[in-house]
């Protein structure tokens, strides 16, 4: 959300994307479709962390979305269809970190 100052007053309006706040027009909050999982990953502390794991999980055939966060070690992947979790894990350890299993 904005603020905007008009004649001393504050109004608030959606994001730049959208004035309900949603950035392709659709319903605010839709989530992706497919299948989606969500992984325990070991050994990520920051930001570059997570970019490493989401570009090597992201090379999976499939796979639409991810998004890491070192903070919990949580990776959620949506992709078109359930992924096998040995790909998952050769992707994880290419990045140099190890899959724990499915949070």
């Amino acid at each position: 959300m904005t603020a905007e100052r008009t004649t001393g007053t504050i109004e608030t309006t959606g994001s730049c994307c959208s004035p309900t706040g949603s950035r392709h027009g659709g319903a605010a909050g839709a989530e992706p479709s497919g299948t989606t999982s969500v992984y325990l990953v070991k050994g990520m502390t920051c930001g570059h962390c997570e970019g490493a794991v989401s570009e090597e999980i992201s090379a999976i055939t499939g796979v639409t979305s991810v998004k890491a966060v070192a903070a919990t070690g949580q990776v959620t992947v949506v992709s078109a269809a359930p992924l096998e979790e040995a790909a998952v894990r050769a992707a994880v350890e290419e990045a140099g970190y190890e899959l724990v299993g499915k949070a």
